[in-house]
């Protein structure tokens, strides 16, 4: 996979004050990463995903598209941009209604793969969010039309 980065080595806070532009950094290491640009196969899964998980969620929690979470990996800050996530209102409440990056740990991320990444990429990422204590991790393969759903040992 190629890795686009903003050369330059940020701390969080210059990582979170980048302007938005058309392209999606996650927050690795030290630096700004970008995210592949999704396809069309990809878009639409990432939709149907959302459309589903936001009915069931109603009163429950919130799902957010591509939305940063502020983490810790391996001792370092993190900020992951996972295609879909759920949140529950125990852990992020109801009341929380702020512009920025997910402060709390959700439930769920959903990595969608693209043409040019590895299960094993997402694998390894799953193992950093588990880490961290985000209970699910599912990785969906458009091409292999296959989900793999990760559970937390805890």
């Amino acid at each position: 996979m190629v890795k686009v980065s903003i050369e330059k080595e940020l701390t969080l806070e210059e990582f979170l004050a980048l302007p938005e532009d058309d392209v999606n950094y996650e927050f690795v290491d030290g630096y700004a990463v970008a995210k592949v640009s999704p396809k069309y196969f990809h878009s639409t899964l990432q939709r149907a995903l959302l459309i589903l998980l936001h009915i069931w969620c109603k009163g429950k929690g919130r799902v957010g598209s591509e939305w940063a979470i502020l983490l810790k990996r391996r001792g370092k800050d993190w900020a992951p941009l996972p295609d879909v996530t759920y949140i529950s209102y125990e852990r992020l409440p109801k009341s929380w209604k702020r512009n920025e990056a997910c402060p709390a740990i959700p439930e769920l991320v959903i990595e969608i793969i693209s043409p040019d990444q590895t299960m094993k990429e997402f694998e390894d990422k799953a193992k950093d969010y588990f880490a961290v204590v985000v209970s699910r991790v599912w990785i969906v393969d458009p091409e292999a039309i296959n989900i793999k759903v990760f559970f937390s040992a805890d």
